[in-house]
């Protein structure tokens, strides 16, 4: 199916509202049997999250009935979830809390994402700012704006390239395996200013709006990536997997990294990994 611009704007409000009723209200008002942790002290689960995942879903369910539903939440309960993403007519990734970290510790740096997925393909992507009470979207071929509450709209362009001692650019290498790991972090020094904002609806906000020039991530679960890999995309950036392989939902290993286009990316690259970066990046996998 071809996802319109009236379904965008339906999704659009469904996030907007479940921030507001279950989101918001739990901003630094979370007691402490409202935090448990998965799989570390880092990967956290609130109230929140499991709220307004539920209530996503029912309202998605509602009005795509036919969709394949995959919340990160559902996910943690039943993995096989991801199974039916590459054939489905149409699912929908749903990430209620990106950044529970931030959320736990009363930091506002917190995003709702939500991505339209067509037979493996990202066909539209929403990253809303439960703070700021606005919506990045994007729909494939048809560009990204910020989608502002009094209905104005400002178009998402990335950044232009620079010289690397210029860049500026968000790195999570914490998850990437030995030797990348000590690798990419003895080069980022490179860089003219480097951070990990600990949420990637706000990084990917940045980069599609063109606040800094690179994005770096080595854990590739698609509801943190496909809105915003498809919001950057449609902002005229350029994103490959680590090993040079494109994007795809459907997989879950590689890395990505977002550059504002593909010469960059390639210098980029080189900074990051050096020389060795295809067996640096063979821990990953290089399917394509």
């Amino acid at each position: 199916m071809l996802f319109s611009t009236h379904h965008a704007g339906l999704v659009e409000q469904l996030l907007r509202a479940a921030a507001r009723s279950e989101i918001m209200p739990r901003f630094r008002n979370l007691s402490a049997h409202e935090v448990r942790q998965k799989s570390s002290a880092m990967d956290l689960v609130t109230d929140a999250d499991v709220a307004a995942e539920r209530m996503i879903a029912r309202e998605l369910g509602r009005a795509f009935p036919h969709a394949v539903l995959i919340g990160e939440e559902a996910t943690e309960c039943d993995p096989s979830l991801l199974n039916r993403l590459a054939d489905a007519d149409l699912a929908f990734l749903i990430d209620p809390v990106d950044g529970t970290k931030n959320f736990a510790s009363g930091l506002p740096l917190f995003g709702v994402m939500a991505a339209a997925v067509v037979r493996g393909e990202v066909v539209a992507g929403w990253i809303h700012d439960p703070v700021g009470n606005d919506t990045a979207m994007a729909i494939r071929g048809e560009g990204a704006w910020i989608e502002h509450p009094d209905g104005r709209r400002t178009d998402l362009r990335v950044a232009s390239s620079v010289a690397i001692q210029e860049m500026s650019g968000c790195a999570s290498w914490h998850h990437m395996p030995e030797p990348m790991r000590s690798a990419v972090a003895a080069n980022l020094p490179g860089f003219g200013a480097v951070a990990c904002y600990r949420c990637a609806a706000h990084e990917y906000r940045m980069a599609a709006a063109g606040h800094c020039h690179f994005l770096l991530h080595a854990k590739l679960m698609p509801w943190d990536h496909a809105a915003g890999w498809l919001l950057h995309r449609e902002a005229g950036g350029y994103a490959a997997r680590f090993d040079g392989a494109p994007y795809r939902p459907t997989l879950h290993d590689g890395g990505i990294l977002c550059a504002p286009d593909a010469e960059s990316w390639r210098t980029i690259h080189e900074r990051l990994f050096g020389l060795s970066a295809m067996s640096l990046a063979s821990p990953f996998g290089a399917g394509r």
